[in-house]
């Protein structure tokens, strides 16, 4: 069986980072880890061909050699999905979908002939067994039954062109204990945190040093301290192979707020090359943090647990979200003046959203509150849902925070003072990479848009020779957080244009109104000039 592996377009996001890509050559960020894992889990008599719509064309020749097509993707990529399914029928190709977006929303995944949802390692042997009975259709679900990851095959990383990535992605855990309103993660993985094995993690990590990859690796866990004992016993195996292979990998990944109260945990983190960890703040208004049933964020102060987190070494990249109900005017104002206040580098901004099947979008469902029943948890996408109040002031406020978060000087100020308080490399593996030329050339490019040419030219030279003074083993991690604001300085224009469209638009639907500038009208030009 010839199986064509597809992985569907992503929008312009907050993480696909184009701009930044291209100073290295790269064309995405993160590979397909769910398709690769996919390839494990069929039978490996059958051959593979996968084709990341992100760094790749899909050929007719690719259809032609193709006797079944399976397909993931996640809830972003549905237009490009929906476009693949009709392709695959146009060819006569037999589709089978899954991932998160056919698992939340299988009835919009309805063309295709096979629906394997859930857990791939309990519904893929169900849809193996219909396809081998030569059957044509079919929907495989695991009905609540969650499978056990210890058995979990390693993922067919030769399947990726290496060239096209900028980080490799593996996974230790699934769920998360927490319950917040807004979440699907324990919607599709449960509330019960399940991991692989030490040695099962290690031997993917030997898989793809052996495939020789040396670069950023991306623990993709939702919480990746779930399971704190289970991770503390991966991280004192995953410290000696690290020591034994040369420090070959960096990583880093996602966690809950109260790693900040386990040093041991961190210290672990750090002594394996970990370098940064994603946490989800949501927002410095405790009243909306336990409105979302996020309590695990108001038991600390989170400016004292950032802070901590960051002086242990390891930089804080935080997600932040606008118009839970019940919130004050200027939730956007707070939002910014926490994130300058705790020195965030990367603040991933967004309206809420009410994702399928969460307790969210149930509650408001039965409340007769949902305008939508699809969902997109990209920052260009109005709420999906009517809030308590204007949504007209939470999009304005969310365009004019996330203007002034990623102006180029503001960003700069952030990411320098990170930096200082970051304080040097503690794993003998955090040394600096060789120099070659994809690199010089990027480092060229960096220095002469935002040294010679933008506005921040005084601060580029003067924060990085204080860098180079205070803290200079850092100095390439920096100027690569340097690096991300190319694509923030285009993307925040982005965000502004397709809100402001989309408010006119239900504006005009609703109320018969139109949209005011949330933004002085110079700020259009500036974004270009700067």
């Amino acid at each position: 069986m010839r199986v064509l592996l597809l992985y569907p377009l992503f929008p312009k996001s907050f993480w696909s980072f184009e701009k930044a890509l291209e100073l290295v050559d790269r064309k995405a960020m993160l590979p397909p880890l769910g398709l690769v894992t996919v390839a494990a889990l069929l039978p490996q008599e059958w051959e593979f061909r996968l084709v990341d719509r992100n760094v790749g064309d899909l050929t007719e020749a690719d259809w032609e050699w193709a006797e079944l097509a399976v397909m993931s993707a996640m809830i972003v990529q549905k237009e490009d999905f929906l476009h693949l399914i009709q392709e695959a029928k146009r060819h006569k190709v037999p589709i089978g979908v899954g991932g998160p977006y056919a698992t939340a929303l299988p009835h919009e995944a309805a063309d295709a002939d096979f629906q394997i949802l859930d857990e791939g390692e309990i519904t893929l042997p169900m849809f193996v067994a219909a396809v081998q009975r030569g059957h044509t259709q079919g929907v495989f679900r695991s009905d609540g039954v969650k499978p056990d990851v210890t058995g979990t095959p390693i993922p067919r990383f030769d399947l990726l062109n290496f060239d096209s990535y900028d980080s490799m992605s593996v996974q230790f855990s699934r769920g998360c204990p927490f319950q917040c309103e807004f979440c699907d993660i324990i919607v599709l993985y449960g509330r019960k945190p399940r991991t692989k094995t030490p040695q099962q993690l290690l031997a993917e990590l030997e898989c793809l040093y052996e495939l020789g990859w040396r670069r950023s690796i991306f623990m993709v866990d939702d919480n990746f301290i779930g399971n704190k004992r289970n991770g503390k016993l991966m991280l004192r195996e995953l410290k000696s192979w690290m020591a034994s292979h040369g420090y070959p990998f960096r990583f880093n990944t996602e966690a809950s707020i109260d790693l900040a109260q386990d040093q041991e945990m961190m210290d672990l983190m750090v002594e394996c090359n970990f370098n940064a960890v994603f946490l989800g703040i949501e927002t410095p208004d405790e009243a909306s943090l336990t409105l979302t049933q996020k309590f695990q964020n108001t038991r600390d102060s989170l400016a004292e647990s950032v802070d901590r987190i960051i002086r242990s070494g390891l930089r804080v990249n935080a997600g932040f979200i606008i118009g839970f109900d019940g919130e004050k005017k200027g939730a956007g104002e707070r939002i910014v003046r926490f994130v300058e206040q705790t020195t965030v580098p990367l603040a991933m901004f967004s309206m809420l959203q009410a994702l399928p099947d969460t307790a969210l979008w149930h509650r408001l469902k039965k409340e007769g509150r949902m305008r939508e029943q699809g969902a997109n948890i990209n920052q260009t996408t109005l709420m999906n849902f009517v809030p308590t109040r204007p949504l007209q002031d939470i999009a304005n406020e969310f365009v004019a925070a996330f203007w002034e978060l990623y102006d180029p000087e503001r960003y700069l100020d952030r990411t320098y003072q990170h930096f200082l308080k970051l304080g040097a490399p503690k794993c003998p593996g955090s040394r600096v990479r060789k120099l070659n030329w994809v690199n010089m050339r990027a480092l060229l490019i960096l220095c002469w848009r935002q040294g010679v040419v933008r506005k921040t030219r005084v601060k580029f030279w003067l924060y990085l020779a204080g860098i180079l003074r205070h803290n200079p083993t850092v100095w390439e991690h920096y100027l690569g957080l340097c690096a991300l604001n190319e694509h923030f300085l285009e993307y925040r224009q982005v965000v502004q244009t397709e809100i402001e469209a989309q408010l006119s638009e239900y504006l005009a639907t609703e109320t018969g109104l139109q949209i005011l500038p949330s933004l002085e009208e110079e700020k259009v030009g500036e974004a270009i000039a700067s």
